[in-house]
């Protein structure tokens, strides 16, 4: 039977994207000096299609112009106006899941779908404003409750553990809220389908998580530091992973550990970080998530459900 739902991994990388523009980290070194264990990728989105195939954006990445470039399915087929592009679905206000909506702007009819708290940070920044009221219908979606962005997908909104975005922060700054500023996504066909699930952002795998992706066709998942001290270790900065709203993959804490037995079909590492390791094909890091099932997702990927 043909696939009811198709998911494309339009970009793998965390913000700033790989190789990042001002970074020599070890990792992004590899990427300048053209070595041929990494590959370039763009900053995280995922492209959602059923079989009538409308598209919805699963965030709007900064990159949005080039990935659209780089994904013919979801370029303009007829007139002088067009795109399979009806929808976009934020997970958070992160400024690499919606700077890409102002590459959007260009008087196209589009659905974006959010939580109340996405809504009212969008809302809060004036340079917003630049998508046309008129075109770009806003619908709040309530955690737990199904909707379709396009006609032939099914999606659920649900919280995850997460933070205010970097420009929305305020004096005391808390990674454990679950109140709809961070979420993750379900998605399947409409209808029957098989259940995947999108969590590009998450500061902790809770008990209460672990279960609501047991059992998933496909998990792809927040994979955005290998250790938690990743930043602080390569002088890249002066955060933890934590602090920033990522659970590190490794570490007896870490992602990998939490997954570890949870039935799980497919699973693959998104929103991957310049100074991560899995990025380099064969590194110790790369060879123990795949040893675990793994993959460690690249742009221009894609599922079937």
């Amino acid at each position: 039977m043909d696939a009811s739902c198709v998911v494309r991994i339009l970009g793998s990388a965390a913000g700033g994207g790989y190789p990042q523009w001002n970074c020599r980290c070890p990792v992004c070194t590899l990427a300048w000096d053209g070595d041929s264990r990494v590959v370039r990728r763009t900053q995280s989105s995922i492209a959602v299609s059923g079989r009538l195939g409308e598209w919805a954006l699963v965030n709007a990445s900064p990159d949005i112009r080039q990935q659209l470039l780089d994904n013919p399915p979801l370029q303009p087929r007829r007139g002088q106006r067009d795109s399979p592009v009806t929808a976009v679905v934020l997970t958070n206000a992160d400024i690499d899941h919606v700077a890409g909506l102002l590459g959007l702007r260009e008087r196209w009819p589009l659905r974006l779908f959010a939580t109340r708290a996405v809504l009212m940070a969008l809302a809060a920044n004036p340079i917003f404003r630049a998508l046309d009221e008129t075109l770009v219908e806003r619908r709040e979606i309530a955690l737990g409750v199904p909707f379709h962005p396009v006609t032939d997908v099914e999606m659920e909104l649900f919280p995850v553990p997460g933070k205010a975005p970097l420009w929305d922060e305020g004096d005391e700054v808390r990674t454990d809220i679950e109140d709809g500023r961070t979420v993750g996504v379900a998605l399947r066909g409409a209808g029957d389908g098989a259940w995947a699930h999108y969590v590009p952002g998450c500061a902790a795998v809770t008990d209460a998580l672990r279960r609501r992706l047991a059992g998933t066709a496909l998990l792809m998942f927040d994979g955005t530091l290998y250790a938690d001290d990743e930043m602080i270790r390569l002088g890249l900065g002066p955060k933890t992973g934590r602090r920033m709203g990522h659970i590190a993959v490794g570490g007896s804490d870490g992602s990998l550990a939490a997954f570890a037995g949870c039935a799980i079909a497919r699973k693959a590492y998104v929103h991957i970080n310049n100074s991560n390791p899995l990025l380099v094909f064969g590194s110790p890091e790369r060879c123990e998530v795949e040893a675990a099932g793994w993959l460690v997702a690249e742009d221009g990927m894609e599922f079937s459900l």
